[in-house]
């Protein structure tokens, strides 16, 4: 098998960890020598152990070749540096596919590897690297998170019809991996309108994963969720954070008292501050938000969004509620950015179409 096969296969590894290891970015690593795989890990769920730690545990990897999908790093934290680690057990040979942005690590951890002897190739799938860990990179870099953006409409664009009816629009295939969706992102993202017409728990309800349920995050302006709703009643086993301008302290006593963490930033306009809110996110160790709301939400948060997924299902309701409203009027067309599609796929009957810019 070549370098591009091995780092593949890491990548595949890294990709499980999707919306499980952050505020670490989610890294595959594998082991080679003599052509066989001697052993391959990712990330653990919550960041640590590290994939190189892990791969590197119980085996004899002297004169090895390690396949790994970010920069090992550099630092030692409650963990030592995955650099260091690698150079102690007698690796020979290091395959990096991108580098990592920390600067903690940027380029340390490849200096400490040279320093040790051992061969370093790097950029090996490097586009394919940076896009899995696309959330990670943007948060270090930018202090924002990756936003995408779900929606399920009609084939006219409608997320409900007229008297306000969605359920349901698209069918069993494309719930089901919007619920996959949510699996793989660290919180979701809604508005309180959303939550107050239908109370909903914002889960992961695949078989076998609900433990990966993310953080529910509700924008609340004026501190309206209901006590007794599913999202307050679950928030001591999967957290709820709510964003809000409100003063009302005995609320915000009441909330807190029952597990859910309530925010207090910035409004303008009768919203939450949208930028003000993912920076917060981010400094939470949130590295990928997937927002699931009605019109509003979606236009609010529409400037910051690298990526929309969007499922459309084969009918035409011929008028109702939008999936975006009163998008940035004072751009025209030609001014506004352009979003490109990336991928289509066939769910069922249904259609998920991804953009991203």
């Amino acid at each position: 098998m070549s370098d591009i096969a091995f780092m593949r296969h890491a990548l595949s590894l890294a990709a499980q960890g999707l919306g499980r290891t952050w505020p670490n970015p989610t890294v595959g690593c594998v082991i080679v020598k003599n052509g066989q795989v001697l052993a391959a890990a990712r990330t653990a769920d919550g960041g640590r152990p590290h994939a190189e730690t892990q791969a590197l545990s119980g085996i004899d990897a002297k004169g090895a070749t390690a396949y790994v999908t970010l920069e090992p790093c550099a630092h030692v934290s409650l963990t030592p540096a995955c650099a260091f680690e690698l150079a102690k057990a007698g690796i020979s040979r290091v395959v990096i596919a991108c580098p990592d942005p920390d600067s903690r690590t940027a380029g340390k951890g490849v200096d400490i590897l040279k320093s040790a002897g051992i061969e370093v190739v790097e950029n090996v799938c490097l586009e394919e690297a940076q896009a899995l860990n696309a959330g990670f990179f943007r948060r270090v870099e930018t202090g924002l998170p990756l936003l995408a953006i779900k929606t399920a409409t009609s084939l006219d664009g409608f997320i409900a019809d007229a008297e306000g009816r969605s359920q349901w629009i698209t069918g069993e295939a494309a719930r089901h991996h919007g619920h996959m969706l949510r699996a793989q992102h660290d919180a979701i993202i809604t508005g309180i309108g959303t939550v107050l017409a239908d109370d909903p728990a914002l889960t992961c309800r695949v078989k076998g994963l609900e433990k990966y349920s993310p953080v529910r995050v509700v924008f609340d302006n004026g501190l309206r969720l209901s006590l007794e709703s599913q999202l307050v009643k679950t928030a001591q086993h999967i957290p709820v954070w709510v964003v809000t301008s409100s003063e009302d302290k005995a609320k915000i006593a009441k909330l807190e008292k029952l597990g859910v963490v309530v925010k207090h930033l910035p409004a303008h306009d009768g919203h939450v501050d949208a930028e003000a809110t993912l920076r917060w996110l981010a400094s939470e160790g949130i590295t990928r938000a997937l927002a699931e709301g009605g019109a509003a939400l979606n236009t609010h948060l529409l400037p910051y969004a690298q990526r929309i997924y969007w499922f459309r299902a084969p009918i035409l309701l011929g008028g109702g509620k939008s999936a975006f409203e009163g998008t940035q009027p004072s751009h025209a067309p030609s001014d506004l950015p352009r979003f490109a599609k990336e991928a289509t796929l066939a769910l069922g009957k249904d259609t998920l179409e991804i953009y991203g810019i």
